[in-house]
C-alpha cells in the first residue's frame, strides 16, 4: 500500500473525531513535584454481588461498596473477606464484612498487592497472596489474633529458580486448618504464546501444598504442557479440585478474541496418591471450581453464550450471567461472585500513587510533552487512534490528525488495530510526527507510512513510500532526523534525514519504540533478544556503543527518557500478579512501571497494581503551571 492509499480524503482536519472530554491535570497536590501520567488496561470497576445458587434474588453484597472482588467466606459462613481498592484506583487491600454486607474493616492496608484473602476454618488465620517483600506473588499467613504476618512461600527453603515467573497464587485451607494448596509458576520458563514464538507470555501452574508454619512443602499436581490453577479442598480433606488447560490456552483465555473460544477441564487428585478424576470433558472455558456438597463440584463458564454457573453432575440448574470468581456459602445455598466494568477510564482519572512525590493520573496512549509544554496523544482508547493535543489543563485541545480522513479500514481502527500512533514532537514544537498504518497483528498484512503535521495540523506530509510497516518514530533533538523502526522484510531502526530525504539504517534485528534523548546522545529502544523476551538497549545516532539494559526474561519495553534523563520502562521482571487465565482482555498483565538509570542501573518499581501499566510521561509542577 503506497503512501496516497492512506490519505485519500486529503485534510488532516476534521470533525467526525471527537476530543478526549477535557481533564487539568494543571492542579496537582500542594507538596508534589508533578504529576505522572499513565496508561492502565485493567478493569475500571468491580462489584460483589450475592445470589441463591439458582441465580434468583441477586443483589450487591456491601452496603459500602467501591471497587471490590476476590470473595471468600469465612467457614460457619457470617463474614466475607475480599480484596479491594477502595484506598486508591490499582491499590489492592484486603477487608473483611459481614455477609449481610455491613461492618467492613481493614485487613492488610499497604501499598504491596494483597489479593485473595482466605480464612482457615478454625477462623484463627487468613492466607493471602501478596507482593510485599521481593516484589514477587508470594503466599502470606496472618495471624487473627497478634496481626502478625508470616511470608510462606518467601522463605529460603522453598525459593524457586529466580530466574524464573516464580508466582504463587490462589490459597485454599484444608478442612481441618492444616494445609494450604496454591498453585504456583515456580522453576517454569517465560514462554511464548504461538508455541513458544510469541511475544506474549503463556503461564504453567502446579498445585502445592504447605502447612501454615511453612513445613511440608510438597508438589501434589502437575502435568507436563499444562496449566492447573484455582485449588480447592474437598469437604473431607482427601482431594484437591483444580481447572486444567493447555500452557498454550492460559494466552487466549485473557486474550479478547480468545475468550470463550478456549478449552479448560475440572480435574481432581487425591492429595496422598496423586490419583487424578477428570470431572469434566468437551468444550467451554471451564475455571473456578469447589466443591458444593461432598459429591457435587461447581465452576464458572468463563465467555461464549454459556457463560456463568454450572456444575459437574449436570442436576443443579445452571445459571447463565456474566460474572467472575464466583464461591459458594458452606452450605452451598449462595453464591458471591464480582461483575467488571471495562468503561475507559476518563483522562486525568486519578490513580493510585506508590510515590508520596507524585499524584498518579491515567491517560491515553503514547503520551508526548513538547519542549514549551504541551501535550499529545494517541486517542486510541478514548476517541479513534487520532492525533490529539492540548495543553498541560486539558484547555485548548485540538485534533491535529484525524484518522477518518486517512483511508484506513474503520474496522481495523475500532478494534485499536490501525491509525496514528506514537506522536513525537520536534524540538521546538513546530512539527508532529507519527506513524499511520496498521499495527499489532495486522502489521503482516498492513503497512505503515510517517507522517508529519504542523503542530496546528493545517495540512499533513507523508515521509515514508509505504513499501514497508514504518512507524513509532522520534526526532532529533535539533529537529532534522527522525528515528523510527520498520518490520517486514526489512527489520530494525532507520534514521531519515529530513534535509535531504536520506534514510540510514541503524540497526537490522527486530527493533522497535525508539526515543532520542534530549541531548542527541543517544537512542533509547526495544529489541528481541530471543524468541520470546525483549529488552530495553541502547544505542549511539551513528551505530556504536550498543548497550543492552534489562535481562529479565519477562519483557522490558515501551522505554522512554524521563525528564531527568532516567530511563521509565515496562516489565515483567516481578512475574505475574494472578493466574493468567483468568484475566479478562488484556495483553501482558503482568506489566509494571518502572525507572532506571541512563546505564541501566539502580532499577525502582514505581507501580505494584494487578492490572498492565505502562506509558508513564511525569509532568513537573513548572509544566502544570504553564
Amino acid at each position: 500500500m503506497k503512501r496516497r492509499a492512506f490519505l485519500a480524503a486529503g485534510a488532516a482536519v476534521a470533525g467526525a473525531t471527537f476530543l478526549p472530554t477535557p481533564f487539568a491535570v494543571a492542579a496537582a497536590t500542594v507538596g508534589k513535584k508533578g504529576v505522572m501520567l499513565m496508561n492502565r488496561i485493567g478493569p475500571s470497576s468491580s462489584t460483589l454481588c450475592i445470589c441463591d445458587a439458582d441465580g434468583s434474588n441477586e443483589r450487591e453484597l456491601l452496603q459500602d461498596a467501591a471497587f471490590d472482588h476476590h470473595a471468600a467466606f469465612s467457614a460457619d459462613g457470617t463474614s466475607v473477606f475480599f480484596t479491594s481498592e477502595r484506598t486508591g484506583d490499582g491499590n489492592s487491600c484486603l477487608y473483611r464484612a459481614k455477609t449481610d454486607g455491613s461492618g467492613v474493616q481493614p485487613l492488610v492496608v499497604d501499598s504491596a498487592m494483597n489479593d485473595w484473602a482466605v480464612p482457615s476454618p478454625d477462623g484463627t488465620k487468613v492466607a493471602f497472596v501478596s507482593t510485599g517483600g521481593d516484589h514477587k506473588t508470594h503466599i502470606w499467613v496472618l495471624d487473627l489474633s497478634t496481626n502478625r504476618r508470616t511470608n510462606l512461600t518467601g522463605a529460603a527453603a522453598l525459593a524457586g529458580d529466580p530466574a524464573s515467573p516464580d508466582g504463587h497464587f490462589r490459597p485454599s485451607w484444608s478442612p481441618d486448618s492444616q494445609w494450604i494448596a496454591f498453585s504456583s509458576d515456580r522453576n517454569t520458563t517465560w514462554r511464548g504464546h504461538g508455541n513458544g514464538t510469541g511475544w506474549e507470555h503463556t503461564q504453567e501452574l502446579s498445585i502445592y501444598i504447605v502447612r501454615p508454619d511453612g513445613t511440608g512443602f510438597r508438589q501434589v499436581a502437575t502435568r507436563d504442557g499444562y496449566c492447573l490453577g484455582s485449588p480447592k479442598w474437598s469437604p473431607d480433606g482427601s482431594r484437591i479440585v483444580f481447572y486444567e488447560i493447555t500452557v498454550e490456552g492460559t494466552w487466549g483465555a485473557h486474550r479478547p478474541e480468545g475468550i470463550g473460544t478456549v478449552e479448560s477441564q475440572i480435574v481432581s487428585v487425591d492429595v496422598v496418591t496423586g490419583a487424578r478424576v477428570e470431572h469434566t470433558s468437551g468444550p467451554h472455558l471451564k475455571v473456578a471450581p469447589q466443591y458444593v456438597t461432598a459429591t457435587e463440584i461447581g465452576y464458572l463458564v468463563k465467555g461464549g453464550s454459556d457463560e456463568g454457573l454450572a456444575y459437574v453432575s449436570g442436576t443443579r440448574q445452571s445459571v447463565k450471567r456474566a460474572l467472575r470468581s464466583p464461591v459458594w456459602s458452606p452450605d452451598g445455598t449462595s453464591v458471591i461472585y464480582e461483575k467488571l466494568d471495562y468503561t475507559t477510564r476518563t483522562l486525568d482519572a486519578p490513580l493510585h500513587s506508590w510515590d508520596p512525590d507524585w499524584d498518579y493520573r491515567f491517560c491515553d496512549v503514547f503520551p508526548a510533552l513538547s519542549k514549551d509544554g504541551r501535550l499529545a496523544i494517541t486517542n486510541k482508547q478514548l476517541g479513534n487512534s487520532s492525533i490529539v493535543t492540548m495543553r498541560p489543563d486539558g484547555t485548548d485541545q485540538k485534533v491535529v490528525f484525524d484518522t477518518a480522513t486517512s483511508g484506513l479500514d474503520p474496522a481495523q481502527v475500532q478494534h485499536g488495530l490501525a491509525g496514528a500512533f506514537r506522536p513525537t514532537w520536534s524540538h521546538d514544537g513546530k512539527w508532529i510526527a507519527f506513524g499511520l498504518g496498521g499495527w499489532f497483528q495486522t502489521r503482516a498484512t498492513s503497512n505503515a507510512v510517517l507522517v508529519r503535521v504542523p503542530s496546528d495540523g493545517s495540512s499533513h506530509q507523508v515521509l515514508t513510500d509505504g513499501s514497508t510497516n514504518a512507524g513509532f518514530p522520534s526526532y532529533s533533538e535539533d529537529g532534522t532526523r527522525i528515528v523510527y523502526r520498520v518490520w517486514g522484510e526489512e527489520m530494525g531502526l532507520r534514521i531519515l534525514d529530513l534535509r535531504t530525504g536520506t534514510t540510514t539504517v541503524l540497526t537490522t534485528e527486530s527493533d522497535n519504540l525508539p526515543d532520542w534523548s534530549w541531548d542527541g546522545q543517544l537512542i533509547l529502544f526495544t529489541r528481541k533478544t530471543s524468541p520470546t523476551n525483549f529488552d530495553v538497549c541502547t544505542i549511539k545516532p551513528d551505530g556504536s556503543g550498543l548497550k543492552v539494559l534489562t535481562s529479565s526474561g519477562a519483557n522490558d519495553g515501551h522505554a522512554v527518557w524521563n525528564y531527568d534523563g532516567r530511563i521509565l520502562f515496562n516489565s515483567g521482571m516481578y512475574g505475574f500478579r494472578e493466574e493468567a487465565a483468568l484475566y479478562d482482555d488484556t495483553f501482558q498483565p503482568y506489566g509494571q512501571i518502572f525507572s532506571m538509570n541512563a546505564d541501566g542501573s539502580d532499577k525502582k518499581m514505581l507501580t505494584d497494581s494487578q492490572w498492565e501499566d505502562s506509558m508513564p510521561l511525569y509532568l513537573t509542577q513548572d509544566v502544570l503551571s504553564k
